[in-house]
Parts: C-alpha cells; structure tokens; sequence
C-alpha cells in the first residue's frame, strides 16, 4: 500500500504552501529509505515522484466562466497535451450527477474518445475517473474505466458539505464501491481531503487524518492521497501527519 501526500489548493497551478510540499517530499523520500522501500520508475528502482495531474476532472468540473460546458473535445486536447508533456496518470473525468456536476456530464464520450486518440499512443499512460458511489461505478465501468478513484474528507464539516453525508456514512458507502470495482479488476485509489487544515473546523488532528486513510486502505485502495486541500500545510504538520499514518 502507499500512501501519496499532496498539496493543493483549488484555483491555483502551485501549491500555496511550497515549502511545506517540498518537506513532504524530503520527509516520504527519507522514510521509504529509512523502511527499505524499492518502487519501479520508467527507468531504475529507487526514490521518484509521480504526478496524478487532476486538472480535465478538479480543474473543469466548477467551470462557470465558459459560456456553457466545455466541449468534449476539448478536453481530450488537454488529456492528450498533458499526456505530451510527459504526466502519466490523468484524471479524465468523473462520474457523477449531471444534475449537480453539468460540466462532468460527458465523462462517457471522454473516456471513450480518450481510449482511441490519446491512449494508443501513450501505452504507459493511465486515466482514472472519480466515482462517488456505485450507480457511479457502474457507470465508468460501462464506459470502459480501468481505474477509479473516491473521495472523503478528515472533517466532518467538510464531508457534509461536500458529500452531503457524514464520514462514518462516507465510508461505508466507499465499502461497496470498492469491493466492486476489485471484483472487476479495477483499481481504486483513495483521497481524504482536508488532512492539515478545514475550512469549516480549522486545524485538523493528524490521527483523524490518519484514520480515515487506514480505513480506505484496509477495504482494498492500492493508493491513497493525503491532500492539503485548502493549503495550510507546514512542515511542522506535515512531520506530524507522517508520524500518525506510521503510527495508524
């Protein structure tokens, strides 16, 4: 299992908190060594960094400035751009209510216009699509998914207001999905949102990040990211978050 910590904050291209990042970094690298941890790069074992560019997903799903969605094509154009600039695993889309998420409404026709134009020449390339439950699952399995991705929050401010349900109910919810896209060979990576710092409950206790990151990973995510979500990380915190998923 591994556990990828990142630092991101909606709106901006860099993490707003760089410093921070860059000890994140420093300190997971140290830790795989200090374990003896060996991970395959596209070229030797060893300490590297891997990229979940999530931007055709995160970065349009909010889109209000552009009259009306945003053509399926052009966002395949920037799958395919990212792919070119060397990014490896893509967040293509995300299966979820049109109703709610309008500009995601396409995530069928996505997928499938990415399986035939980007995918063939990018062979080592992935394209996860975020599912918030199974209705969800299904969906992207039907359009050909083979990796997807769910999301809770280390608050319970956060998850109700961006799930609409608490973490416990979060949670068991994510059991089923995930033991059904294993079923059918997909793998799942998790995301807890929120793990350094809530907009609606302030600083965030580094075991209650920590505990829900055990629990997607214990009901079968091979991934799970601890995301700064609203960029207030330190390296101080950081240090602190570390410390509990080692202890969790």
């Amino acid at each position: 299992h591994r556990l990828i910590c990142a630092a991101s904050h909606r709106g901006s291209t860099l993490p707003p908190t760089p410093v921070a990042y860059a000890h994140m970094l420093r300190r997971a690298s140290a830790r795989a060594l200090a374990a003896g941890a060996r991970a395959a790069s596209s070229e030797a074992g060893g300490n590297f960094v891997r990229v979940v560019e999530v931007g055709p997903r995160d970065g349009l799903q909010n889109e209000k400035q552009y009259d009306g969605m945003v053509p399926t094509e052009a966002k395949v154009c920037l799958i395919e751009r990212l792919c070119s600039a060397g990014l490896r695993s893509v967040e293509a889309a995300a299966f979820v209510s049109p109703t709610w998420v309008p500009q995601m409404a396409d995530g069928k026709e996505v997928l499938a216009r990415v399986g035939k134009q980007v995918a063939p020449r990018f062979a080592d390339a992935v394209f996860p699509v975020l599912v918030p439950n199974d209705k969800g699952l299904t969906r992207a399995l039907e359009a050909g998914a083979k990796e997807v991705a769910v999301f809770a929050a280390a608050t319970e401010g956060f998850s109700k207001a961006n799930t609409n349900c608490t973490i416990k109910e979060a949670l068991s919810r994510f059991e089923g999905v995930v033991r059904h896209a294993n079923d059918e060979g997909v793998k799942v990576r998790g995301y807890v949102s929120c793990v350094l710092g809530c907009p609606y409950e302030g600083t965030v206790a580094p075991e209650q990040a920590a505990a829900v990151a055990k629990r997607l990973l214990s009901m079968g995510c091979y991934e799970v990211s601890m995301g700064d979500t609203i960029g207030v990380g330190t390296p101080g915190g950081v240090d602190r978050l570390l410390d509990a998923l080692d202890e969790a």
